[in-house]
């Protein structure tokens, strides 16, 4: 083989590795844009899915929960003061806040992230409360979560700062406040949990 047509063949091997090359990235871009169609397709099954359970889970709460919790929730709060409006099954699953009402009467995610806003003292990203839940950081979680919070502003728990920035209302966190201060000695600062009206 002449020094010419070894030349020939490099060049003919190189040029097809260079195409080998380009059908890859080819196959690499069409899969990467694929998966990125599965991921968002399992995103929104997983918040369906998590909203269907949620959904389900609170009406079955609701349908049996203890005499005790059904009288505080349909008429007093636990001093026996505060009127109080009762939960509508399969509705309403957040009730909308009124004074003296505790967080305790939330479903459980929706408490945990009241109390979790409550005690940051800020405004929160729901991917920050997702994780401060021990939730994993997933799109999914946060996207469901998200949700969870805008309904939570809609009943007057919670505010929007601004996009995707949510905190407890000034209202809550002082009830908040009073309580743990009850809880506590009996006390808070400035005699605030020994006001009667508030």
């Amino acid at each position: 083989m002449t020094v010419g047509s070894l030349l020939e063949e490099l060049a003919r091997r190189e040029a097809m590795a260079r195409q080998r090359i380009e059908e890859i990235r080819e196959q690499i871009a069409a899969l990467a844009s694929q998966l990125e169609d599965e991921q968002d397709r399992l995103s929104r099954l997983t918040i369906t899915r998590e909203t269907v359970e949620e959904i389900l889970g609170e009406a079955a709460a609701l349908a049996g929960e203890p005499v005790e919790t059904a009288e505080i929730a349909g008429g007093v709060d636990a001093a026996g003061a505060v009127p109080i409006r009762p939960p509508v099954l399969g509705v309403v699953t957040v009730p909308p806040w009124q004074p003296g009402m505790k967080a305790a009467m939330l479903p459980l995610a929706y408490r945990d992230a009241v109390e979790i806003m409550a005690d940051a003292g800020r405004a929160m990203r729901a991917g920050q409360i997702a994780v401060a839940m021990g939730l994993p950081d997933e799109a999914a979680k946060r996207e469901g979560l998200r949700s969870k919070l805008k309904r939570l502003a809609e009943r007057g728990w919670a505010q929007e700062e601004g996009p995707g920035l949510f905190m407890v209302t000034e209202p809550v966190a002082r009830e908040m406040a009073r309580e743990a201060a009850s809880q506590g000695d009996g006390k808070s600062p400035g005699g605030i949990a020994s006001s009667p009206g508030g």
